[in-house]
C-alpha cells in the first residue's frame, strides 16, 4: 500500500488528467495514472467538468452578429470511477456525465428559454499503457542515526516517456427526445433564424457509439509535452438522426513551476479543437452541423498526496462551421482525480 501513497510518476502523469471532451456530447474525461510499480491493483475516482458559452451566431464560419441575443450554455460534470491492474498498465473505467443546460433562442417572432438537464450517455472503457520509461528509484540519504542508508521519496528520471490508448463503448443512456424537433422545424418569413436545435440540446445521441482513443506524454527536466487525442465512431441513432463521426485533440508544451517533495505545480499552454462531418436526417444531410474549430488557452496542473487536479481555458482562434451555428465564445474545464 505504501507505493499507492506516492505522487504519479511525473509531470507526464500529471498532465494526463486533463479531460478530452471537445464535443459537448462525445468526449470522455480520462484520467490516467501512472503511480509506480504495484502487484496489486488501485482504484481511483474523479469528477470533470466543462462549461461552454455559446453566443456567437456564424454562417459558414463568419460571424453575423448575435442581435436576438440567443444563447446556450451547456455544463457537463462527468463522474469518474476504475481501477488499473498489471502493474498499472491495464485499467477500466466507467465515466457517467450530467448535463444541464441553458438557452435562449428565437422562435418564429417570439423568444423562447427553456433549460434541459439529466444523465447523459455513459461510457466504459478500457485503457493499455503501451510504452512507459522505468519508474524511478527512491533517494537515498543517512538514517537518522547517522549510519547506513536510508530511503526516500522517489526522484523522478531526467527524462520520461509514456504512450497511452484507450477503447470502449458509449451507451445510448442520455435523454434524445430533444431530436424530435428535427421533424417539425419550419422558418418563418422574415422571422430571426435560430441557430440553437434538437441536436444542439439532446442530452445524448441517442445511439451506441465507439470511443477511440491515444495518449502521449514525453518529459525532460522540468519541460513536458502531453497531447491527447480521441475519436467518436457513431451508430444509428433515434428518431431517424444519426450525429456525424468525431474527431477531438488537446495538447501542449508546459513547464514545472514548483516540485516539493512529492507535490508539484505546473503551467501549460494548450492547442485544441474538433472537427466533424454533417450529422444525418432521415437519410439526408443536415446542413447546419459541420464544424472544425481550434481553441487556445492556459492549464494549470497541480499534484498533492493523493490528489491530482487541473483547470483551463479554452479561447476560439479558429471556428470553420457549415450554414448557420450558435458556436462557442469560451470553454472552461476542470477535473480533480484521487488514489486509493
Amino acid at each position: 500500500m505504501k507505493s499507492l501513497n506516492l505522487t504519479l510518476l511525473s509531470l507526464i502523469s500529471l498532465t494526463a488528467v486533463a479531460p478530452v471532451f471537445a464535443c459537448d456530447l462525445c468526449g470522455c474525461y480520462t484520467p490516467r495514472l501512472e503511480v509506480v510499480h504495484t502487484n496489486s491493483p488501485s482504484f481511483f475516482a474523479g469528477v470533470g467538468e466543462q462549461f461552454t458559452h455559446f453566443g456567437t451566431v456564424r454562417v459558414d464560419g463568419r460571424d453575423v452578429g448575435n442581435p436576438t441575443g440567443q444563447y446556450l450554455d451547456s455544463s457537463i460534470t462527468q463522474f469518474v470511477l476504475g481501477a488499473r491492474f498489471l502493474e498499472n498498465r491495464i485499467g477500466l473505467q466507467l465515466n457517467i456525465p450530467l448535463i444541464y443546460r441553458s438557452y435562449e433562442r428565437p422562435n418564429g417572432f417570439a423568444t423562447e428559454r427553456g433549460h434541459e438537464s439529466g444523465l447523459g450517455d455513459v461510457s466504459l472503457l478500457a485503457n493499455w499503457i503501451v510504452f512507459k520509461t522505468a519508474t524511478p528509484v527512491p533517494a537515498r540519504g543517512l538514517s537518522k542515526d547517522g549510519k547506513g542508508c536510508a530511503f526516500g521519496p522517489p526522484e523522478p528520471p531526467e527524462f520520461s516517456a509514456s504512450v497511452n490508448v484507450l477503447a470502449g463503448i458509449k451507451f445510448p443512456t442520455g435523454d434524445a427526445s430533444r431530436l424530435r424537433e428535427e421533424f417539425s422545424e419550419n422558418e418563418v418569413e422574415g422571422a430571426p433564424e435560430s441557430g440553437i436545435h434538437g441536436h444542439d440540446l439532446a442530452l445524448g445521441t441517442g445511439s451506441y457509439d465507439g470511443v477511440f482513443g491515444l495518449q502521449v506524454a514525453v518529459r525532460y527536466r522540468a519541460v513536458f509535452f502531453q497531447a491527447d487525442a480521441q475519436y467518436a465512431l457513431r451508430g444509428a441513432g433515434r428518431y431517424s438522426y444519426r450525429y456525424a463521426h468525431d474527431f477531438s485533440w488537446t495538447g501542449g508544451p508546459g513547464v514545472e513551476l514548483k516540485r516539493r517533495g512529492e507535490d508539484v505545480l505546473a503551467l501549460q499552454c494548450v492547442l485544441s479543437g474538433e472537427t466533424k462531418g454533417l450529422d444525418q436526417f432521415r437519410g439526408a444531410r443536415a446542413e447546419d452541423t459541420g464544424l472544425t474549430s481550434l481553441y487556445v488557452g492556459p492549464r494549470v496542473l497541480a499534484s498533492w498526496g493523493r490528489v491530482s487536479g487541473e483547470v483551463a481555458v479554452d479561447l476560439p482562434v479558429l471556428m470553420n462551421t457549415t450554414a448557420l451555428q450558435t458556436t462557442p465564445d469560451y470553454r472552461i474545464r476542470a477535473g480533480f482525480t484521487i488514489r486509493f
